[in-house]
């Protein structure tokens, strides 16, 4: 089990972005030191990199509580769980939505939402129709989606143009054509 634990916790630091700084060992704080605990012995020769993320998220597991820590080990099962093959594709993910831009990531979580919403039944219709596509008509998708996306941004800012106060000189205007 501790083994485990310890391997779990690597992945999860691992996984954290953290700026690029130089971490000595003996800047650590006494609890970091304890988490990161297995990796003291080569902690010189793990890359700057990699020392700031395990750094950090050290930090982040000692802020978690109970609960918090109970919900992680169980995510780490479940990802130990996977084939190879699958957790490359799920980093290969994580890291392609690591590089959309703020609004985007936004946006697609806002799909993922409204599909969350979506009945169960309505989902799994969804990713039927989804795995039925060939890539070119997925690619259409993709990209009638990103512009409905565009339209309803667009619909929105001209709502909120719409529905601005009057100004003084129309409330003027307005309060004159009353008298």
């Amino acid at each position: 089990m501790r083994v485990s634990v310890r391997r779990w916790v690597f992945v999860l630091l691992a996984m954290c972005a953290v700026p690029a700084l130089a971490v000595d060992w003996r800047d650590l704080s006494a609890e970091q030191q304890r988490v990161l605990g297995p990796y003291q012995n080569q902690w010189s020769e793990i890359p700057e990199e990699r020392r700031a993320r395990l750094a950090g998220g050290a930090e982040r597991w000692l802020s978690m509580n109970a609960e918090q820590r109970r919900k992680m080990r169980a995510r780490y099962g479940r990802w130990q769980g996977l084939s190879p093959q699958r957790r490359d594709q799920l980093l290969q993910r994580f890291n392609e939505f690591r590089s959309l831009t703020p609004e985007q990531q936004d946006q697609l979580r806002a799909r993922m939402d409204r599909f969350k919403r979506l009945s169960p039944d309505q989902q799994r219709a969804l990713r039927e129709r989804f795995k039925d596509l060939t890539p070119e008509q997925r690619a259409r998708a993709f990209e009638r989606m990103k512009r409905n996306a565009q339209a309803r941004r667009r619909q929105q800012q001209q709502r909120q143009h719409d529905v601005r106060p009057p100004t003084g000189h129309q409330t003027d205007q307005k309060q004159r054509a009353r008298d």
